[in-house]
């Protein structure tokens, strides 16, 4: 056994991206050692297929057994395989996870929309425990999960089918966007959001790379990680006169998520507009963060805990 910080790692199966995160754990501080992502777009696989396929299935399982492969070389005593919408959505999601276990030695955890949203609020929290009512959305590629949750009021989660990447297929705007793009893309986000919750959060929280990106756009998100209406308005005037390649070169925008950043910026305007407020904080740690914590916190069992680490357990 080694001294010092244990170290922990979390990999994620995205819509867009397979994201891989190595953290030593300090206490309840992460210091992340590896943070990278390859896109593989397995949402877009499914959609076209209903499944994933045994070549997607391959080129996945060579991804992850890279990745596993680092977090051993660096000492991970807990390394968390976490399937997300795409995997959910997946015909031969068994023969995905088996694939998955027979390549890296481990299991693929196929979470449902709660405990995707418990183990991002866990992710964002840091396992404190819960101050006030809050409200945390991680806007992925093929779907949002939203989790509500304050002190005196149990945690509660919803997933919605609707992301970044599903509202830009369903809408194919121009690049950049035209006015009327956007106000297809402020339609549907409108109507997806219905089924939101109708709590009145005194925080909202986004996690995620729609929201990580839009912060490069933002007037003044570089330097402050919190979108406001005014600076919303600024990211989205940016987007509808600015070619995808542009952001990339000049914005710093990912390139995978640059399509999608029109999309993901109505987004975000319509969550502020369903809960009746002007600002929403940008958090960097999110799914895998969360999951790192909570295997290194209840060992192998964390599933059957959720619920309750969903209100923190640091004293």
């Amino acid at each position: 056994m080694t001294d010092g910080p244990a170290v922990g790692a979390a990999i994620d199966l995205g819509s867009n991206s397979v994201h891989h995160v190595v953290a030593r754990i300090d206490g309840h501080v992460l210091v992340p050692l590896v943070d990278e992502s390859a896109f593989l777009g397995l949402g877009a696989a499914v959609d076209g297929a209903a499944a994933l396929g045994s070549v997607a299935t391959d080129r996945l399982v060579e991804t992850l057994a890279g990745y596993t492969g680092t977090a051993r070389s660096l000492g991970a005593t807990t390394i968390t395989l976490l399937g997300t919408e795409p995997i959910r959505r997946a015909a031969d999601a068994a023969r995905v996870v088996a694939a998955v276990g027979q390549g890296t030695g481990l299991p693929l955890h196929v979470l449902s929309h709660e405990e995707e949203a418990w183990l991002t609020l866990i992710g964002v929290t840091g396992g404190a425990p819960v101050r006030h009512e809050t409200l945390v959305v991680d806007i992925g590629g093929g779907s949002s999960e939203f989790c509500a949750v304050g002190p005196r009021t149990p945690a509660r989660a919803v997933g919605l089918r609707i992301g970044s990447q599903r509202l830009t297929v369903r809408v194919g705007p121009a690049d950049p966007p035209t006015p009327a793009d956007f106000a297809a893309f402020r339609d549907a986000a409108r109507q997806a959001l219905r089924a939101a919750f109708d709590d009145r959060p005194s925080e909202v929280r986004l996690v995620g790379g729609t929201a990580s990106n839009l912060l490069k756009v933002a007037p003044g998100g570089r330097e402050d990680p919190v979108l406001t209406r005014e600076r919303l308005a600024g990211a989205i005037e940016r987007i509808g006169a600015t070619p995808a390649a542009t952001l990339v070169e000049q914005d710093g925008v990912n390139p995978v998520r640059a399509s999608l950043m029109a999309a993901g910026a109505i987004l975000v305007e319509a969550i502020l507009d369903r809960y009746g407020v002007d600002v929403a904080t940008v958090s960097e740690a999110g799914l895998r963060e969360g999951a790192i914590l909570v295997a290194d916190h209840a060992g192998v069992a964390w599933r059957d805990q959720l619920t309750r680490l969903a209100h923190g357990w640091r004293t």
